[in-house]
């Protein structure tokens, strides 16, 4: 359905796995990417956002907090453009040429280090993973700005290929802004 310039894909998979997209209405970018399933007792567990800003939590809200995370502590996220898979870790004050990108093929991973041994962070490609593609270490690249760190790895032809299908797909079913989505049942 699409509501607030956002289209909203709800996906149900045979596995009980849900997923759920949104894309913004004009650029056709993926906003947010998130998934749940079912835990051993059948229950819905959490949303996993893979894509997106993570919510900010409710429970501050609600009751008082004995324990908060630092501010100050880096944040890791994932925001795509339509050409590479995009992460940004906020509140890394050190400069560029401290920094380490790798590719770790045995356990299909991407490694950020600092010389400094201040961070450290191990992070895969879901996509590439669902794809059984293999990791180039020639598509990771990275910047420093804002003390935000934005590493980027180009998206091989075969997801790029992929998502133009998807997104071909999405756009062929029409929504309305109430959410009712006429779909077909099998």
């Amino acid at each position: 359905f699409i509501v607030t310039g956002k289209r909203k894909i709800h996906y149900l998979f045979l596995d009980g796995k849900e997923m759920a997209e949104e894309y913004d209405l004009k650029t056709d970018e993926l906003i947010v990417r998130k998934w749940r399933g079912k835990n051993a007792l059948g229950v819905l567990g959490q949303w996993q956002i893979e894509v997106g800003e993570p919510a900010p939590s409710t429970v501050g809200a609600l009751e008082p907090q004995l324990l908060k995370e630092n501010s100050s502590n880096p944040v890791f996220m994932r925001k795509d453009t339509k050409s590479s898979f995009q992460w940004r870790i906020r509140n890394l004050p050190y400069p560029k040429d401290v920094y380490h990108l790798s590719v770790e093929q045995a356990e299909r991973c991407c490694i950020v280090r600092t010389m400094n041994k201040k961070y450290f962070k191990k992070f895969s490609i879901p996509d590439m993973d669902r794809c059984q593609l293999s990791l180039e270490s020639s598509a990771l690249s990275f910047a420093h700005a804002n003390n935000t760190l934005i590493i980027s790895y180009q998206k091989p032809k075969e997801i790029l290929i992929l998502e133009q299908e998807v997104l071909r797909e999405v756009k062929k079913m029409k929504g309305s802004s109430d959410g009712e989505v006429d779909c077909k049942t099998q």
